[in-house]
């Protein structure tokens, strides 16, 4: 349990703008802590600009990150041998796939063209062989996500040969085509 005054504290930080991780640092607390406490905290106006160009920056450098990441995996992916593809796509039906059959899915276009190129290339599937479906939410349009999810595969996907799985709520702009199933 956390005293009154470190919580003032942890509050006065965020009221100036302090992220999450500085917040955590300087009161060595766990991020989720910290959270728990500044939740609906505003930042004064004064230092609300600077917190914004720090968050911004801190976006882009991540965005940074995870391009350097894609380029080393595609290298990686590109240099495979047979059986190295053969072990990714192992892989990834172990992080994603489902127990009761054969399948994958996920809201990264990247990996299902992936796997699909794995299915098609090393294990010779047919796309006549293939099923696919779209889970998407409310907030959703079904129609642009069948029409990205399309694109994707390299299949035509249409209401007549793809089944859409429309659930309740929103994912507040996370999941912009949905979730893919192969």
């Amino acid at each position: 349990m956390l005293s009154a005054k470190l919580i003032r504290h942890i509050k006065k930080l965020r009221r100036k703008g302090r992220s999450v991780p500085e917040i955590s640092r300087e009161c060595s607390i766990s991020k989720s802590t910290a959270l728990r406490y500044i939740s609906g905290i505003k930042i004064e106006p004064k230092y609300y600009q600077r917190w914004l160009d720090r968050r911004n920056a801190s976006k882009i450098l991540s965005e940074k990150h995870w391009e350097f990441a894609h380029e080393d995996a595609k290298s990686f992916v590109d240099a495979a041998s047979r059986e190295g593809l053969a072990l990714i796509a192992a892989s990834l039906y172990w992080a994603e796939g489902n127990k009761k059959d054969l399948s994958f899915t996920n809201t990264d276009s990247e990996m299902i063209k992936l796997f699909l190129y794995i299915l098609r290339n090393i294990f010779n599937i047919k796309d006549e062989d293939l099923k696919i479906s779209i889970r998407t939410y409310e907030d959703l349009d079904a129609n642009e996500c069948l029409k990205f999810w399309s694109g994707v595969v390299g299949i035509k996907l249409d209401r007549n040969n793809t089944s859409i799985n429309v659930l309740e709520g929103s994912k507040k702009g996370k999941l912009k085509y949905g979730m893919c199933r192969v």
